[in-house]
C-alpha cells in the first residue's frame, strides 16, 4: 500500500465541492498548513507576547507596531486565524486519516499471495533455484522456517500445466504502518488539546456570552459580573498576585484590550515566600508555601509550590512563575541637588505615589520599585556584559557613560551593593523620568561613591551620577559644597581667600587680577551667568546654527574659553583657569565646613580625591532633571508571589497525542516493512524449481543482507 497525497474524491455532488474536499483532505494541504503554523510560532517565539503596547512601540515604531498588531502578531496563539488554521489542520489531517485507514487496515490482511511468477522477476532483490523436493513439502518447510523467524505466512496451491505449484507469501513489519496511523492521529490530537487549552472557550465566552474586557481601575471585588468568568469555566490560563500572608482567589487572564476576571473554586494564601540566590545574585530558588481554602467545603490543603513542581486542586494547576513586590513600605529622605531647599522624608508603598508641592511646581512621586539584593560586577570584562540576573555589568555601564578610564581585566569581582529604590517623578503635563539610587555608597577606582540612575525613556539604560561621599559615608559634604557654589556671597569670600592665599604680601594688583578671574571662572561655573557656545556647523541653506546657551558646570568655563580665547592659546589658558577653580571650589568647601561647625579638611590624598571627584558631580549635577534626589533611609520588606493558575482539560490529549507521536516516528523509522514470495513450480518427479522475491519499504545494506541470508536458509543458494 502506498500513501497517496491526494485527496478523497466525490463520485456525487458539485464540482467544486469535490475539488474542496479533495484539497482539504488531501496531505499536500496538511503539510501546508503545518509549514505556516511552523512560521507563525517563530514569530510567537521571536516577538514577546501579551506586552504592553507601549513596548511594541518602543520597540518598533508607532507605524510597524500598529501593522503587527493589526496582524495579531503581539498575541498569535490566541489570534483568529491561528485557531481557524489549527482547525482546519484537524480537519485535513482527519480526512487523511479517514481516507488512507481502510486500505492500512486491508493492508494488514493482504498477503498478495496472488502476484504472478512473471511478476517476481522485476524486483531488485530476486533469486531461482532447484530444490530436491517436491512443491507441496518445500513450501511447508519454508513457511515452518518463515513461522520460525518472525515473519507471517500463507501458502497458496495453483494448479498449472506441469503439475501443482505451490506460492508462499509472507510479511513481517506491518507494524510500520501503525506509525502513518499514530503520527497523524498525534497530530490531530495535539490540534485539538491546543484548541482546547487555548484561548478559544474564553474567546467564545466574550462572543456569545456577553463577557467584556475590563479597563479601569480600583479593587478586584468591585468589578463588574461582565468583566469576570465563572468557576466552571472548562478552560483558561491566567496569573495570580498573592501578597504575603493575605488571600486571592480571582486570576487575571489578560487579552489585548484588557482583562478578564477568572473567579476560582479556592482562595490560595502565601503563608511564606522563600527566594535562594546564587552567588552570582541570580535567583537559584523559588517556593511559596501556601494553604489552599475550598470555597464549597471549606477544606483547608497546605501545598508548597515550586518551579516544576505544581500544587493542584479540583482540576486547576498551580505554577511557580514568578514574584513580585507585595506592597512593601518605604522612607525616602529628600537630598537637594540642584536648589535650596530644604530635606524632608516622605514614606510610602511601592505600587502607591505621593504628592509633592513647591509653589507652583507640582510634582508626583510615584514608587515603583525596591531590590534588596544588587549583586553586581565590579571587574571590567571583555564582553562587557553583567553576571547578576539582570545582565547588567554595573561598573562597566558608569564608566562607559561617564568617561571614567579603567583598565581591564578579565577576572570577576561580585559584589552585593546592597538595597536601592527606582521611582518616577511625574510632572503636572503627565511626563516622567525614572530613577534608580543605590543606598549605599559603592567604592569605585577607590572611590566611594553614591549612585543616582536616572532615565527618561523605558527603553533606554539608566545613566548615573557619582556622588562622592565624605568622612562619614553621605551625601552631605557634597551637598554642603553644592549649596555654598549657589550662595553669591560665599563665592565671593572663597575668592577673596583663594587669592590672598595664593599672592604674596605686597602685590595687591596681582592678588586683584587673580580675584578677577577666580570671580569669573566660578561664576561661570555655578551658573551665575550663562555663555553661548559657539556654532559649529552650518545647516542646509547655508545659514549658520544659533549657538546654544550654556548654564554652569565645565561645559560653562568651556565654551567661555571657545568664544573668548585664540585656539593657539585655549590649552595653556584651560589649564590656569581648571588650576583656579580647583582652588576657589576647595576654599569653598572649608567655608561650608566651618558653617557647618566642622574642621577643615587636610589637605591629603583622600581629600584630593574627594575634591577631583567633587568637581565632576558639581558639573555633571547641572544636567540633573529634578531639584533633588530622593535616598532609600529605610524599608519593610514584603513579598508577593505571581502564581500561573491553568484549568487544562486538554492536557492529557496533548501527552496522548505526544506519546502516539513518538511511537509513529519510531515505527516509520525503525520497522521496515518486508514481503517475501516464493513461488515452487514441479519439475517431475520429487522436485520443484523455485522463484523468490523480496520487496522492502525502505533499500538498505540490511535489506541486501536479509535476502542472502534468506537464500542460504530457503532456496539453499549460496551467494
Amino acid at each position: 500500500m502506498t500513501v497517496s497525497t491526494q485527496g478523497l474524491q466525490l463520485r456525487t455532488g458539485s464540482r467544486i465541492l469535490s475539488a474542496s474536499v479533495e484539497l482539504v483532505s488531501s496531505m499536500r494541504f496538511a503539510i501546508s498548513l503545518l509549514t505556516v503554523i511552523c512560521i507563525a510560532s517563530v514569530i510567537g517565539t521571536v516577538v514577546k507576547q501579551h506586552e504592553p503596547t507601549v513596548n511594541y512601540v518602543n520597540q518598533f515604531g508607532p507605524f510597524w507596531a500598529d501593522v503587527f498588531a493589526s496582524a495579531n502578531l503581539f498575541s498569535v496563539y490566541s489570534a483568529w486565524w491561528f485557531l481557524l488554521i489549527l482547525a482546519f489542520l484537524v480537519t485535513s489531517t482527519s480526512l487523511c486519516i479517514a481516507r488512507n485507514t481502510p486500505k492500512i487496515l486491508a493492508d494488514f490482511k493482504a498477503y498478495k499471495e496472488n502476484v504472478r511468477e512473471q511478476s517476481l522477476k522485476a524486483f531488485p532483490h530476486r533469486a531461482e533455484g532447484a530444490l530436491d523436493e517436491a512443491p507441496e513439502a518445500a513450501a511447508h518447510r519454508i513457511g515452518q522456517t518463515l513461522l520460525g523467524s518472525g515473519w507471517k505466512v500463507k501458502l497458496q496451491s495453483r494448479d498449472t500445466p506441469a503439475g501443482t505449484g505451490w506460492m508462499v507469501a509472507a510479511k513481517t513489519g506491518t507494524a510500520n504502518k501503525i506509525g502513518y496511523l499514530a503520527a497523524h492521529s498525534a497530530i490531530v490530537l495535539v490540534c485539538i488539546g491546543g484548541l482546547l487549552d487555548g484561548d478559544l472557550m474564553v474567546r467564545a465566552q466574550t462572543w456569545f456570552n456577553g463577557k467584556t474586557p475590563f479597563t479601569g481601575g480600583g479593587l478586584i471585588a468591585d468589578v463588574p459580573v461582565q468583566h469576570r468568568l465563572s468557576a466552571s469555566n472548562p478552560t483558561f490560563r491566567g496569573n495570580l498576585l498573592v501578597t504575603e500572608g493575605t488571600t486571592a482567589g480571582t486570576a487575571i487572564l489578560a487579552q489585548p484590550n484588557g482583562v478578564l476576571l477568572q473567579d476560582l473554586p479556592f482562595g490560595v494564601e502565601l503563608k511564606k515566600f522563600i527566594i535562594e540566590y546564587y552567588d552570582t545574585g541570580m535567583p537559584k530558588l523559588f517556593a511559596s508555601e501556601i494553604v489552599i481554602h475550598d470555597n464549597e467545603t471549606g477544606e483547608t490543603k497546605e501545598a508548597r509550590v515550586e518551579v516544576n513542581h505544581p500544587a493542584s486542586h479540583r482540576g486547576i494547576n498551580i505554577y511557580q512563575s514568578s514574584f513580585d513586590d507585595g506592597g512593601s513600605r518605604v522612607k525616602l529622605q529628600a537630598v537637594p541637588l540642584n536648589q535650596a531647599t530644604a530635606p524632608f522624608e516622605v514614606e510610602g508603598t511601592i505600587g502607591g505615589s505621593t504628592a509633592l508641592s513647591n509653589g507652583d511646581n507640582q510634582l508626583t512621586l510615584e514608587y515603583t520599585g525596591l531590590r534588596v539584593i544588587n549583586v553586581e560586577n565590579f571587574a571590567a570584562n571583555d564582553t562587557g556584559e553583567g553576571v547578576d540576573v539582570r545582565k547588567v555589568d554595573l561598573r562597566s555601564s558608569i564608566e562607559s557613560r561617564l568617561g571614567a578610564g579603567h583598565k581591564t581585566t578579565t577576572e570577576k569581582t561580585l559584589r552585593n551593593v546592597g538595597p536601592s529604590i527606582t521611582y518616577k517623578l511625574r510632572d503636572a503635563a503627565g511626563q516622567a523620568v525614572e530613577y534608580h539610587n543605590y543606598m549605599l555608597p559603592v567604592e569605585i577606582d577607590g572611590a566611594r561613591v553614591v549612585l543616582l540612575g536616572l532615565r527618561e525613556t523605558p527603553s533606554e539604560p539608566f545613566r548615573y551620577l557619582r556622588i562622592p561621599v565624605d568622612e562619614q559615608d553621605g551625601m552631605d559634604g557634597f551637598v554642603r559644597l553644592r549649596a555654598a557654589l549657589d550662595d553669591p556671597r560665599m563665592r565671593e569670600q572663597a575668592v577673596r581667600r583663594y587669592a590672598a592665599a595664593a599672592v604674596e604680601d605686597g602685590r595687591p594688583e596681582l592678588a586683584e587680577a587673580l580675584a578677577a578671574s577666580a570671580t569669573r571662572a566660578l561664576g561661570l561655573f555655578a551658573g551665575a551667568e550663562s555663555v553661548n557656545a559657539p556654532a559649529l556647523q552650518p545647516v542646509a541653506n547655508g545659514t549658520p546654527l544659533r549657538p546654544a546657551t550654556v548654564r554652569g558646570g565645565l561645559q560653562a568655563v568651556s565654551a567661555f574659553l571657545e568664544s573668548n580665547v585664540p585656539e593657539a592659546e585655549r590649552e595653556r589658558a584651560s589649564d590656569v583657569l581648571v588650576r583656579i577653580l580647583n582652588g576657589t571650589l576647595f576654599e569653598l568647601l572649608q567655608l561650608s565646613r566651618e558653617r557647618a561647625g566642622l574642621t577643615p579638611m587636610e589637605r591629603n590624598e583622600a581629600t584630593q580625591q574627594f575634591m577631583a571627584q567633587a568637581v565632576i558631580s558639581l558639573s555633571d549635577s547641572f544636567f540633573y532633571p529634578a531639584p533633588m534626589t530622593f535616598q532609600l533611609k529605610d524599608f519593610t520588606h514584603v513579598q508577593a508571589s505571581v502564581f500561573q493558575v491553568a484549568r487544562a482539560p486538554g492536557q492529557n490529549i496533548v501527552y496522548l497525542g505526544c506519546l502516539l507521536l513518538i511511537l509513529g516516528v519510531f515505527a516509520m523509522l525503525y520497522i521496515r516493512e518486508r514481503r517475501l514470495w516464493v513461488w515452487l513450480s514441479p519439475r517431475g518427479g520429487p522436485s520443484a524449481q523455485a522463484s523468490m522475491a523480496l520487496s522492502s519499504n525502505r533499500k538498505t545494506m540490511e535489506a541486501d543482507r536479509e535476502f542472502d541470508r534468506l537464500k542460504t536458509q530457503l532456496l539453499k543458494v549460496h551467494p
